[in-house]
């Protein structure tokens, strides 16, 4: 039984579709005045229809004030990680301290290259994001111009800052062994999606990272364990995510107290609104703000989602 110590924390996916701007923007919306802690937007640049994740994000931003934005994870091939670092530490500035990173070594070898982007095997994409994470932090700590020279990326005396004002996470879209590691060593977070990651698949995956995390002197507790869900309400006894909301409950907070799962990122069915009002009730309004797994159980506090769609290749 895995228990990280965690606040349990609830947030919304929404696909960033360009022909329904106004409607992605209100679903937004929706979650911040729900009360939901998370709203996350997929970074595909090379998917003509998405709009831009760093474009959204800040527009979104600027319409809401409390809750947490990130990118469900961004495609770091496509971003150079010395820019993305302004980028966040800005969007972090503006926003009021609420900006959590989500990284991707990038799944679409093709589709990165059709963009301008590095032709790399899926292993080097592991080693640039590690050099990656590397020249991201180096520009968020204050202190004199950075060197550094990698096999991917190369800083030549850049000046950090501006300075996040809160302290950013990186959060870690992992499922394969290297992957799983880098998350165990470097990261702050870890955010698998249902459907590359099964729930029966998460117990190996945690101590794949928890003996990395060890291993380079860490405490597995520094790492946070989100999950984006996906399913669909039906009959009991369906199958994981597939029955009646009273057995999404019990089947996420089972994750929670099994496999130490403490983010739980909905990615809404066609009925957006109706699927986020019902997640934060079931999820949010039976338990106060802070509230861990544990206390969560000894409450009755469920924690379960709606439909979910991602793009990306498994790393």
């Amino acid at each position: 039984m895995a228990d990280y110590n965690h606040e349990l924390l609830f947030g919304a996916f929404l696909p960033p579709n360009a022909r329904d701007q106004q409607a992605v923007v209100a679903a937004a919306e929706v979650a911040h005045d729900l009360g939901l802690d998370i709203v996350g937007f997929q970074d595909h640049p090379y998917q003509q229809a998405f709009l831009d994740a760093w474009t959204l994000l800040s527009y979104v931003a600027a319409r809401t004030k409390r809750i947490r934005l990130v990118p469900d994870v961004a495609n770091v091939p496509l971003r150079p990680p010395a820019v993305l670092a302004r980028s966040a530490a800005a969007l972090d500035i503006l926003s009021g301290g609420r900006v959590e990173l989500g990284l991707g070594a990038g799944g679409f070898l093709d589709a990165i290259v059709s963009m301008g982007g590095p032709r790399r095997s899926r292993s080097e994409h592991v080693d640039a994001l590690t050099e990656a994470i590397t020249v991201i932090r180096s520009l968020w700590r204050p202190g004199p111009p950075v060197h550094f020279k990698g096999s991917y990326y190369f800083l030549g005396g850049a000046k950090p800052g501006p300075v996040p004002p809160h302290p950013i996470g990186i959060w870690l879209g992992a499922y394969k062994r290297r992957m799983l590691q880098l998350t165990g060593r470097t990261a702050d977070g870890w955010i698998p999606s249902l459907g590359y990651a099964a729930p029966e698949d998460l117990r190996r995956m945690n101590l794949t990272i928890d003996s990395a995390a060890k291993d380079a002197g860490r405490h597995p507790a520094e790492i946070r364990r989100a999950f984006n869900v996906s399913g669909a309400f039906g009959l009991p006894g369906a199958g994981f995510l597939m029955g009646p909301a009273t057995e999404w409950a019990e089947q996420l907070a089972e994750l929670a107290l099994q496999d130490g799962m403490s983010t739980f990122i909905l990615g809404p069915g066609p009925e957006v609104a109706s699927d986020l009002r019902r997640f934060a009730k079931r999820g949010r309004a039976r338990r106060p703000r802070g509230c861990r797994p544990r206390e969560a159980a000894s409450l009755g506090a469920p924690a379960w989602a709606g439909k979910h769609s991602r793009l990306g290749g498994r790393v």
